[in-house]
């Protein structure tokens, strides 16, 4: 299946139904008064969150998504029937935009998530309604609302817990395979993947987390070159970035020169995704001689000015593949630690604020 991550769609509710002015007409009633019944609603669009699609490839071409109207309401009190309502499945990890104000809609982060995207208009009130002792030939009616009409952009940001980052052919794909259930193409030429690809990595039966491989940059990309920087909004939601970086390029291209580009275009694209924790770590130590390893190493990194956490791998003989995947986990467990924590003190704060309002406050009575 092709890989889509972007899609623009227009979503039309259906109109509620008009009520009608109605008099029973039954034999033996010649007063039966009033019995125009309401319209029926028009149906509603919804979007659904489905962890087991992946892609939105179903909107590129399905573009257009309108509900049904309701029934026009009928004498004998009889009330039109409702429309039915749309349920529009997207991936996990779906940001939905209004192309006209840009704002956000919704961000689908959670499956079986719920979001209502365009409200169906309400049915009319029959002549049933205004009766009354004064008025007991009512002739006045309402016509049905109109449904919600938007236009939305769909963006798909895949949720990992981190990313890899790095130059085409720096073995990214390679390192995802090595460490993950993920099979993505691998070959000795660059930009050998065009699209993300997510793999699981298990640390041991209870403890995994999701790694993101997305296509290699190359200086220049924030203008467009190569691949450009299209996919790098898929790294916005990760935890940590791995910049993997080439430590024996076949082309004799300086690896630090390379590894700074990166860094450059990433500051280009994004400054919140610059300020990621982000970790060095030097592939392919395999094609390096053992006794120029730490020679090379300890000058890439003094030229690059690298002052963070730093590993050094082969991802072909997964050399330090495990002890990195122990790491990245341990990270991990840290952060979410510190992230339940947070939720738990917000949470706390927020019920000593309610525990202290005086209920003779006249704010708090403007609530009520």
């Amino acid at each position: 299946m092709k890989f889509i991550d972007e899609a623009k769609i227009e979503v039309i509710a259906g109109d509620g139904g008009n009520g009608v002015a109605s008099f029973c007409r039954e034999k033996f009633r010649p007063f039966g008064g009033p019995d125009g019944g309401d319209g029926g609603k028009g149906g509603s669009i919804w979007a659904i969150a489905d962890r087991n699609i992946n892609t939105l490839v179903d909107y590129r071409f399905s573009k257009l998504h309108k509900a049904r109207n309701g029934e026009n309401g009928r004498g004998a009190d009889c009330y039109g029937k409702g429309a039915d309502d749309i349920t529009l499945r997207m991936p996990v990890g779906t940001l939905v935009i209004d192309h006209e104000s840009g704002e956000s809609i919704a961000d689908l982060t959670e499956h079986g998530q719920v979001v209502l995207l365009a409200k169906g208009g309400e049915g009319g009130w029959g002549n049933i309604h205004f009766k009354s002792s004064t008025n007991r030939a009512p002739r006045q009616k309402t016509e049905g609302k109109e449904g919600e009409r938007r236009e939305l952009r769909l963006e798909l940001k895949v949720l990992a817990d981190v990313g890899l980052l790095g130059m085409p052919n720096a073995g990214k794909s390679t390192f995802i395979t090595a460490v993950s259930n993920a099979r993505p193409k691998i070959a000795d030429y660059p930009f050998t993947t065009l699209h993300p690809n997510l793999g699981v990595v298990r640390v041991s039966h209870e403890k995994s987390f999701v790694i993101a491989d997305i296509p290699g940059l190359i200086e220049g990309a924030a203008e467009g070159a190569g691949l450009g920087i299209q996919f790098l909004r898929h790294l916005q939601r990760t935890r940590l970035l791995l910049h993997i970086v080439d430590l024996a390029p076949f082309d004799n291209v300086d690896p630090v020169k390379e590894a700074k580009a990166i860094v450059k275009e990433l500051k280009k694209y994004d400054q919140s995704l610059f300020d990621k924790p982000r970790w060095l770590v030097l592939n392919k130590l395999d094609m390096v001689p053992e006794d120029e390893r730490h020679k090379r190493v300890k000058d890439f990194v003094k030229r690059f000015g690298w002052k963070g956490p730093l590993f050094e791998i082969s991802a072909l003989t997964r050399e330090g593949c495990e002890a990195l995947v122990v790491e990245i986990y341990n990270y991990l467990a840290i952060q979410r630690q510190q992230e339940d924590r947070a939720e738990e003190t917000q949470m706390v704060e927020e019920a000593r604020g309610i525990a202290s309002i005086d209920p003779d406050d006249p704010r708090f009575k403007a609530i009520e």
